[in-house]
Protein backbone atom coordinates (compact mmCIF):
# COMPACT_ATOMS: atom_id res chain seq x y z
CA UNK A 1 0.00 0.00 0.00
CA UNK A 2 1.57 3.01 -1.06
CA UNK A 3 2.31 5.54 1.61
CA UNK A 4 0.32 9.51 1.20
CA UNK A 5 2.64 11.76 2.29
CA UNK A 6 2.88 13.08 5.70
CA UNK A 7 0.21 16.00 6.63
CA UNK A 8 2.95 18.06 8.25
CA UNK A 9 5.08 18.12 5.36
CA UNK A 10 2.12 20.13 3.00
CA UNK A 11 2.05 22.93 5.05
CA UNK A 12 5.40 23.39 4.84
CA UNK A 13 5.89 23.11 1.06
CA UNK A 14 2.88 25.57 0.99
CA UNK A 15 4.37 28.30 3.24
CA UNK A 16 7.54 27.71 1.05
CA UNK A 17 5.95 27.98 -2.29
CA UNK A 18 4.16 31.05 -1.08
CA UNK A 19 7.31 32.74 0.33
CA UNK A 20 9.21 32.10 -3.69
CA UNK A 21 5.84 33.62 -4.85
CA UNK A 22 6.11 36.87 -2.91
CA UNK A 23 9.82 36.88 -3.35
CA UNK A 24 9.23 36.90 -7.03
CA UNK A 25 6.50 39.52 -6.75
CA UNK A 26 9.27 41.74 -5.16
CA UNK A 27 12.14 40.96 -7.84
CA UNK A 28 8.89 42.02 -10.95
CA UNK A 29 7.98 45.26 -8.60
CA UNK A 30 11.83 46.25 -8.09
CA UNK A 31 12.28 45.38 -12.19
CA UNK A 32 9.91 47.35 -13.11
CA UNK A 33 10.58 50.08 -10.81
CA UNK A 34 14.82 50.26 -12.32
CA UNK A 35 12.96 50.22 -15.50
CA UNK A 36 10.54 53.37 -14.96
CA UNK A 37 13.47 55.20 -13.33
CA UNK A 38 15.81 54.92 -16.21
CA UNK A 39 13.06 55.54 -17.99
CA UNK A 40 12.69 59.42 -16.24
CA UNK A 41 16.27 59.42 -15.93
CA UNK A 42 16.80 59.56 -19.85
CA UNK A 43 13.96 62.00 -19.76
CA UNK A 44 15.33 64.14 -17.53
CA UNK A 45 18.80 64.05 -19.42
CA UNK A 46 16.89 65.17 -22.46
CA UNK A 47 15.57 67.71 -20.44
CA UNK A 48 18.44 69.34 -19.25
CA UNK A 49 20.74 69.09 -22.70
CA UNK A 50 17.22 71.09 -23.98
CA UNK A 51 18.18 74.19 -21.24
CA UNK A 52 21.42 73.84 -22.23
CA UNK A 53 21.09 74.27 -25.97
CA UNK A 54 19.34 77.61 -25.00
CA UNK A 55 21.90 80.61 -25.02
CA UNK A 56 22.59 81.41 -21.29
CA UNK A 57 21.57 85.26 -22.06
CA UNK A 58 18.27 84.26 -23.00
CA UNK A 59 17.74 81.87 -20.39
CA UNK A 60 14.93 82.84 -17.45
CA UNK A 61 14.85 82.17 -13.83
CA UNK A 62 12.12 79.62 -14.37
CA UNK A 63 14.57 77.96 -16.55
CA UNK A 64 17.46 77.85 -13.69
CA UNK A 65 14.97 77.06 -11.39
CA UNK A 66 13.76 73.89 -13.43
CA UNK A 67 17.26 72.90 -14.27
CA UNK A 68 18.37 72.61 -10.72
CA UNK A 69 15.01 71.18 -9.67
CA UNK A 70 15.83 68.53 -12.19
CA UNK A 71 19.64 67.86 -10.92
CA UNK A 72 17.93 67.26 -7.60
CA UNK A 73 15.84 64.62 -9.28
CA UNK A 74 18.54 63.01 -11.24
CA UNK A 75 20.27 63.01 -7.70
CA UNK A 76 17.28 61.16 -6.59
CA UNK A 77 16.91 58.64 -9.20
CA UNK A 78 20.55 57.91 -9.12
CA UNK A 79 20.39 56.87 -5.22
CA UNK A 80 17.15 55.17 -6.08
CA UNK A 81 18.85 52.73 -8.64
CA UNK A 82 21.86 52.02 -6.70
CA UNK A 83 20.56 51.32 -3.46
CA UNK A 84 19.97 47.71 -3.96
CA UNK A 85 23.26 47.36 -6.43
CA UNK A 86 25.28 48.44 -3.90
CA UNK A 87 24.88 46.92 -0.54
CA UNK A 88 27.42 46.24 2.22
CA UNK A 89 27.24 42.47 2.05
CA UNK A 90 28.29 43.01 -1.72
CA UNK A 91 31.45 44.33 -0.61
CA UNK A 92 32.38 41.88 1.90
CA UNK A 93 34.46 39.36 -0.98
CA UNK A 94 36.49 42.34 -1.80
CA UNK A 95 37.09 43.24 1.17
CA UNK A 96 38.48 40.23 2.60
CA UNK A 97 40.75 39.89 -0.45
CA UNK A 98 42.18 43.24 0.01
CA UNK A 99 42.78 42.05 3.96
CA UNK A 100 44.44 38.92 2.55
CA UNK A 101 46.39 40.04 -0.10
CA UNK A 102 47.35 42.84 1.25
CA UNK A 103 48.48 41.10 4.29
CA UNK A 104 50.45 38.94 2.28
CA UNK A 105 52.11 41.46 0.69
CA UNK A 106 52.93 43.23 4.14
CA UNK A 107 54.66 39.99 5.31
CA UNK A 108 56.19 39.66 1.71
CA UNK A 109 58.05 43.23 2.05
CA UNK A 110 59.21 42.16 5.72
CA UNK A 111 60.89 39.10 4.12
CA UNK A 112 62.35 40.72 1.66
CA UNK A 113 63.42 43.78 3.88
CA UNK A 114 64.93 40.80 6.22
CA UNK A 115 66.81 38.96 3.67
CA UNK A 116 68.38 42.57 1.94
CA UNK A 117 69.26 44.15 5.10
Amino acid sequence: MPSSPEPSSAPSFDESLAEVETALHKLKDRYAQVQRDRQRRDELRNRIDDIRRIPKGDRTPDLKDELSHIAQQLDDLKLALESDLFTWSSLSEPFWQAVRFGGIGIVIGWLLKAIAG
